[in-house]
């Protein structure tokens, strides 16, 4: 039997209050929405139409909005497609997207935001939460890897052939 863990959520709704709890990273994403574990218990599904962004955060502190720089100020350094998404609002958020085809969702995308060090450390964003979705970049495509420098002329062989 393979042991099961919640993650915590911050869970930004577009009309409503955030609401926090926890969700099993390989069973919450339903096809009738997201569900979600309360704190005091009770099990919610929420329907991806009603959900702008879900934050997966280390602690609860965050009651409101998420602390964090919502766009890259430069090029990412992890690898992976650096995205920037429009939402039925009109906020604007950027993030990286893994490049493996195989880990897309039609419910959504994860994304790792801007600056992770903060308490959020993945955001999952609904299709349904979106306006506009946008590649900015290929990040560490491995079409590109650098060659090797040679070695210095001046270079002593330890081990003659």
């Amino acid at each position: 039997m393979s042991g099961s863990t919640n993650k915590k959520v911050l869970i930004r709704r577009f009309d409503r209050e955030s609401l926090v709890g926890f969700v099993n990273p390989q069973t919450y994403l339903r096809a009738e929405g997201l569900e979600l574990l309360r704190p005091d218990g009770t099990v919610v599904i929420l329907p991806y139409t009603e959900i702008k962004t879900v934050y997966f955060v280390r602690d609860f502190d965050l009651a409101e909005e998420p602390p964090g720089p919502k766009l890259f100020n430069t090029r990412p350094k992890i690898g992976g497609l650096w995205v920037r998404m429009r939402f039925k609002d009109q906020e604007t958020m950027e993030g990286v997207l893994l490049n493996d085809l195989l880990r897309l969702d039609p419910a959504g995308f994860i994304l790792v935001p801007p600056d992770p060090s903060f308490s959020q450390q993945r955001v999952f964003v609904p299709r349904a939460a979106l306006e506009e979705f946008q590649v900015l970049g290929v990040v560490g495509s491995p079409l590109t890897r650098r060659k090797p420098r040679p070695a210095p002329k001046e270079q002593i062989e330890l081990f003659e052939k």
